[in-house]
């Protein structure tokens, strides 16, 4: 009886992968908003109330797609922060970023899935905060051990502004000072800002050397937080 339900489970296994493939083509050539579970099942050869019994509905797929992607980009993250603890924060910060960027220039379709425009009638349910927080989570582990060894050097924030940034250190940045957490959402979205440039084409006639343009701003964002350059 194991026998039979280890070979269904790898069957499930196999098939999910190939529904999960099958949406990601589609997404190349089509976009999320227009992603069909009927031309999905169509395009594998399968009937659509076969293809539900594994994705109930649209968003269910998108889903699915949204926490891989996450996770793939937090692996790729936290693999640059794994090679270069041993360095200074400020090379494992422009490492992470180095790693986002790679990422995101070999899977322009799922980058655009969870950084580009939102998706018409699709809401992101809890599922994805976990995943969707371990890129951040990976700067804040940098940001931490500058705090604690070299130390993170930064003015005090404004009066009017201290309030969100306590805030926001006691949601996700807990340790660090709210100096810091503030400087870091704002380098959060100039990385993504600056990756959305130049996978968007936004930097066409602009940027040509951008892999060096793009380390060199990533060392400014690092700047920005408080790591010291030496």
């Amino acid at each position: 009886m194991s026998t039979v339900r280890g070979a269904r489970e790898r069957a499930r296994v196999e098939v999910t992968a190939a529904i999960k493939d099958e949406a990601r083509r589609q997404l190349a050539a089509e976009g999320a908003a227009k992603l069909s579970l009927r031309a999905v099942a169509r395009e594998l050869g399968m009937v659509s109330s076969a293809l539900y019994r594994y994705f109930p509905s649209r968003d269910d797929l998108l889903t699915a797609l949204i926490i891989d992607a996450y996770d793939s980009v937090g692996a790729a993250a936290e693999e640059a922060r794994a090679r270069t603890e041993s360095e200074t924060p400020r090379r494992s910060w422009i490492a992470v970023c180095r790693a986002v960027r790679a990422w995101a220039l070999a899977h322009p379709h799922e980058y655009a899935l969870i950084y580009g425009s939102p998706v018409p009638g699709y809401a992101a349910p809890q599922d994805t905060i976990g995943p969707a927080s371990r890129v951040g989570n990976v700067f804040i582990a940098v940001l931490r051990a500058a705090h604690a060894g070299p130390g993170i050097g930064l003015p005090p924030l404004p009066a009017d502004l201290r309030p969100e940034a306590v805030r926001m250190t006691a949601d996700f940045a807990e340790g660090l000072p709210p100096e810091v957490t503030a400087a870091l959402v704002a380098a959060w979205a100039q990385l993504i800002g600056l990756i959305s440039f130049e996978l968007f084409g936004q930097f066409q006639n602009v940027v040509v050397d951008r892999e060096t343009f793009f380390t060199h701003a990533a060392g400014q964002l690092a700047h920005a937080t408080g790591l010291p350059a030496r």
